[in-house]
């Protein structure tokens, strides 16, 4: 199977060249790196790294916008498996063989940080816990999946079945009409454990959704807005 990893980054100076270092070490796949507008230093450090593939915002698209945009040049080019990773340093590039393993037997595997979780010296900021919690929760009332982590970014796709969804969220609650679409259209989906690891605690989702009630009820409201789309009933919410 011909892989594509994609990283999206935004603003990640600090972790950048030793994370891609790394997504190296641990694979000779191809690998698009997607700046989204970022104020830092961050293009220039990606534009002195050999071998990986640089596309550049001039300004901020969000992050489902990235994910679509690495899913297309996928489909385009004949990629037959997506890894998408964050850039962050808390997706562990060791994993990215067996993601590549697993994908095998699912139409989409996703990490979980909460099916076998290490204490760590820092942990996830609890309002982000109590979120996660809650949206998982309605998640899986909704589907059948039995998910442990709805937002982990580090995942892997078949192409094949990424052409059966119709996804135009583009901003952090990319993930939930992701689910959504993925149980409509009976895709097979399997969770493996990967490391609980927060290093930024400063991270903004963009102005209001810095406040975390706010956030929660606006990932609510794109929940109930795929499941209109698709005709599925909203009682679980």
């Amino acid at each position: 199977m011909k892989p594509l990893i994609v990283i999206p980054v935004y603003n990640e100076e600090e972790y950048i060249q030793e994370v891609i270092r790394k997504v190296q070490r641990f694979s000779v796949d191809d690998i698009l790196v997607i700046d989204d507008g970022s104020g830092d230093n961050s293009k220039e450090i990606l534009r002195n790294i050999k071998g990986i593939r640089l596309l550049e915002h001039s300004s901020n698209q969000g992050y489902g916008f990235v994910l679509m945009e690495g899913f297309a040049y996928a489909l385009e080019r004949g990629y037959e498996v997506v890894l998408t990773m964050d850039c962050d340093d808390q997706h562990e590039p060791h994993l990215i063989p067996k993601f590549l393993e697993k994908i095998r037997d699912a139409d989409i595997v996703s990490g979980s940080r909460y099916i076998n979780p290490v204490p760590m010296e820092l942990p996830p900021p609890e309002t982000r816990k109590e979120i996660n919690r809650e949206i998982t929760r309605i998640i899986n009332q909704i589907t059948s999946f039995g998910l442990t982590d709805t937002f982990c970014g580090f995942k892997a796709y078949k192409v094949e079945a990424l052409k059966k969804l119709s996804l135009d969220e583009k901003g952090y609650g990319f993930p939930l009409q992701l689910w959504i679409q993925a149980y409509a259209s009976g895709l097979s989906i399997l969770e493996i454990p990967v490391g609980l690891i927060y290093k930024n605690y400063n991270r903004s989702f963009g102005a209001e959704l810095d406040d975390s009630k706010v956030r929660l009820k606006h990932y609510k409201e794109i929940i109930k807005k795929e499941l209109s789309r698709i005709q599925l009933p909203i009682s679980a919410i």
